[in-house]
């Protein structure tokens, strides 16, 4: 079972940890483009060109075993891209997408902040998502300037700089806090410093997971542990090295082989 995972680049770590602990039998391709990052300022057109490069990568790397999904794990590249990979993949290859679990955290009771890049925040996508599954509950869009990119570059600094920006824009009276990119699950429990208060956070990467494994079917586990590839933008590559900053990362890199490649 060999599942592709396609971003820009490390915010797929948090989905990829999750698929890993629910199935270490699976081999795992994380089809990364660090010669194009960030995806979220570039037109629609741009992101869906490099969502389908990544994932075609993901699957020229796999010729001796045919994969079994691909997941986008991005808020940002499910919006444009999906449909463009699924015209492509499927009904032979699922593919799943990402979105940001507004439903859950509305269920769960107000008020509540969405977090997500400053582009998301203004997107009419996030605010149809507000409308369709928070109606009627407090719900403050905080546009989280700069946190992704410095999750991304694993800087200290920068992360609590960009988090306590966050933080000040979130109203008191918050008592759940979306995770609505990525790349933030990979810092929840500085979030919840930063917050200085007891929030719950709502994350997707379990459910994206989940959700993957259920399209698959999920084959019986093999006795084999599985293997992590990662390509960079097409290259047989390593984890980078911001990656292993973080649990998720770590979680992975014992199993990336030594030379990256598929084997």
């Amino acid at each position: 079972m060999r599942i592709a995972l396609v971003d820009s680049g490390i915010g797929m770590l948090s989905t990829a940890a999750a698929l890993h602990a629910a199935r270490p039998d699976a081999d795992l391709v994380l089809s990364m483009d660090p010669d194009h990052m960030p995806w979220g300022p570039r037109t629609p057109e741009e992101i869906i060109g490099r969502v389908l490069a990544g994932a075609r990568a993901a699957r020229e790397a796999s010729d001796r075993e045919d994969l079994a999904a691909v997941v986008v794990p991005c808020n940002t590249a499910s919006v444009h891209g999906l449909a463009a990979l699924r015209a492509e993949f499927e009904p032979r290859i699922p593919v799943i997408g990402t979105v940001p679990p507004i439903k859950p955290a509305a269920a769960a009771g107000g008020p509540i902040a969405v977090w997500s890049t400053a582009a998301t925040t203004r997107s009419a996508y996030q605010n149809r998502l507000i409308e369709t599954f928070a109606s009627g509950v407090e719900v403050t869009p905080v546009a989280c300037l700069g946190l992704a990119e410095a999750v991304e570059s694993a800087d200290p600094r920068m992360i609590a700089d960009a988090l306590a920006y966050a933080a000040e824009r979130t109203p008191d009276a918050v008592r759940g806090v979306v995770l609505g990119c990525t790349h933030y699950d990979l810092v929840g429990d500085r979030a919840l410093a930063a917050l200085g208060r007891a929030v719950d956070t709502f994350t997707a990467a379990d459910a994206v997971a989940a959700q993957a494994l259920r399209r698959i079917g999920a084959p019986p586990p093999r006795e084999a542990p599985g293997r992590v590839t990662v390509l960079a933008s097409g290259r047989p590559s390593r984890l980078p090295g911001a990656a292993l900053a973080y649990p998720a990362g770590r979680a992975l890199a014992t199993a990336v082989p030594a030379s990256g490649a598929i084997r």
